[in-house]
């Protein structure tokens, strides 16, 4: 039962650091630089201020045992950022232009299916259309939205029409957007 509770309040607090750092830091009081970092005894005092029980081991913890790794610490430990996945358009992290593997894939809803047929992938309110490394993930991904589906993304074709790919610090592939012409329907 311990452990269970604990578990639950680790992904309430990986919830609300989501939604601070990915989209609403201003909820907060806090401002994110260009690159999305947060210095993080800031983000304690003001989440504490706003009604958050929050510690500098808690947010170690979340990251830690996180399987989505969607948080980084700076190298010198002072900072804190989403990896990626900003709706804010103030920040603009800085990735590191990189060759993609022949195939991705991206999960999605079933009803989704007629608009991307349509009109490819593309980044709606976030910066970047995500992309997964293997099948399994991008399933795991489509369940979030509803019945999921996997679609198949001729990436190496793509990067090698000019399209550029950034992997994220957690292993997410990202591009602006993938035309319908790049995508595997199967």
């Amino acid at each position: 039962m311990v452990i269970k509770n604990m578990k639950k309040q680790l992904d309430k607090k990986s919830k609300f650091l989501s939604y601070v750092l990915r989209h609403q830091p201003e909820a907060i009081g806090i401002t994110l630089n260009i690159e999305g970092w947060v210095d993080i005894n800031k983000l304690i005092l003001q989440a504490n201020q706003h009604g958050e029980s929050m510690t500098r081991e808690l947010i170690e913890e979340v990251i830690k045992t996180s399987d989505k790794k969607r948080f980084t610490i700076s190298d010198d430990g002072l900072k804190i950022r989403a990896a990626q996945g900003h709706s804010t358009q103030q920040v603009k992290i800085n990735h590191i232009e990189q060759v993609p593997p022949k195939f991705l894939y991206h999960g999605t809803a079933t009803r989704f299916i007629d608009s991307i047929k349509e009109k490819g992938l593309i980044a709606s309110d976030r910066h970047y259309v995500h992309l997964s490394i293997d099948e399994q993930t991008a399933n795991t991904v489509g369940k979030r939205h509803g019945k999921p589906i996997v679609l198949k993304v001729k990436s190496l074709l793509m990067y090698q029409q000019g399209f550029k790919f950034y992997l994220a610090d957690n292993g997410v592939w990202l591009t602006g957007t993938v035309p319908n012409t790049f995508l595997i329907f199967d």
